[in-house]
């Protein structure tokens, strides 16, 4: 089982809200999921991640997906 860190969309029309998840490669965008690892609200341009658990994942083999990636670069969160 290939575990992707992804995001999860959430929110009414035009007001997004991200959950950044653990979930296998197979499961749909807003479907199954292993663990809740932060969230993004692009609208107010916050991200809070719980950085263990993102480094506990990636230990494990979870890749991020690429907007995942340049989240965690933009708000220096695998620099914590």
């Amino acid at each position: 089982m290939a575990v992707k860190l992804r995001l999860q969309r959430f929110g009414n029309h035009k007001r997004p809200f991200y959950r950044i998840v653990a979930a296998d490669a197979k499961a749909p965008r807003d479907g199954k999921f292993l663990e809740i690892v932060g969230t993004y609200e692009p609208i107010k341009g916050a991200v809070a991640v719980d950085s263990e658990k993102v480094q506990a994942w990636m230990s494990n083999g979870a890749q991020p997906t690429d907007t995942v990636k340049s989240l965690f670069k933009k708000f220096n969160v695998l620099n914590k």
